[in-house]
């Protein structure tokens, strides 16, 4: 790609010693040009060898917390590129991402991309979440992840005081569409969530909940938007049915009864999580 534009990606990590190497791999393999790429490690200060392993990748690693909202808009002032890509650090670019997403906003005039997500892991419950991860798709329980850096600034980035970590991904995305057009890619990256315990997961998504007060309080319990990313008619059954996406319910029913099954343990978490 001739004069190939600067892209900048953030990953934002903690501990992750398991799965930084992998991550920053993919960034070095991506068929967009290497000196085109520049990869910028935002670490909560990590207590094992995530910082010696990322060493190994790049040089630009930064300490930043105390939640991911402030690394990533950190890593962002850091960033020089004309694009942020942001992920974290148990993803794996698949090998064309970057210079789709490149393509795709330089010709098409997109200002941010959603990016297909796989989940990857041992077992079961990792098919079930792979599969319920792939209705929400550029979903509006979905958040753009490729973005033009002066859109990022312009809309402040991630709101770092008021939501902290969990709906701030839902937050940014709105603000982010409200200043163009958004869309999404072809190619995928891969979640690795290893080794599923549904006790961890439940309580990262309660964790998450935490903030889900200061979101609804910022756009009003009324939105439309809202309504339906924390509804239970949306969050249970359209974004399963919606653009024909009901004929892979029908194909797959195993993964759909364990889906559900998911999604009634996480209704149950944010609710008791609501009246404690």
């Amino acid at each position: 790609m001739n004069n190939a534009p600067l892209v900048s990606v953030i990953i934002t990590t903690k501990n992750e010693e398991r799965n930084i190497g992998n991550c920053l791999k993919s960034v070095k393999e991506q068929s967009y040009p290497a000196s085109a790429l520049e990869a910028i490690v935002m670490d909560n200060h990590s207590t094992d060898d995530t910082v010696k392993i990322a060493k190994n990748f790049t040089e630009k690693i930064y300490l930043k917390g105390p939640e991911r909202a402030a690394q990533r808009n950190y890593g962002a002032q850091k960033a020089k590129g004309k694009y942020i890509l942001y992920l974290d650090a148990d993803m794996i670019l698949s090998k064309e991402v970057v210079t789709e997403c490149v393509a795709k906003c330089e010709d098409e005039d997109y200002i941010a991309l959603y990016i297909p997500e796989n989940i990857i892991g041992d077992g079961f419950w990792i098919k079930v979440r792979d599969f319920e991860r792939s209705f929400y798709n550029a979903s509006c329980v979905d958040a753009v992840r490729f973005i033009k850096k002066d859109k990022f600034l312009k809309v402040k980035g991630f709101d770092e005081e008021k939501l902290a970590s969990g709906p701030e991904d839902w937050d940014f995305d709105r603000r982010i569409k409200q200043l163009g057009n958004t869309s999404i890619i072809k190619y995928p990256l891969y979640h690795n969530e290893g080794a599923f315990a549904i006790n961890n997961y439940l309580s990262k998504k309660g964790y998450y909940s935490k903030a889900l007060d200061g979101y609804v309080k910022k756009w009003g319990k009324d939105d439309p938007i809202i309504k339906k990313q924390l509804g239970a008619c949306y969050r249970l059954f359209r974004v399963f049915i919606e653009n024909g996406k009901w004929k892979r319910l029908m194909r797959h029913p195993l993964l759909t009864a364990g889906m559900y099954f998911l999604r009634f343990r996480v209704a149950l978490t944010y609710l008791k999580s609501q009246n404690t």
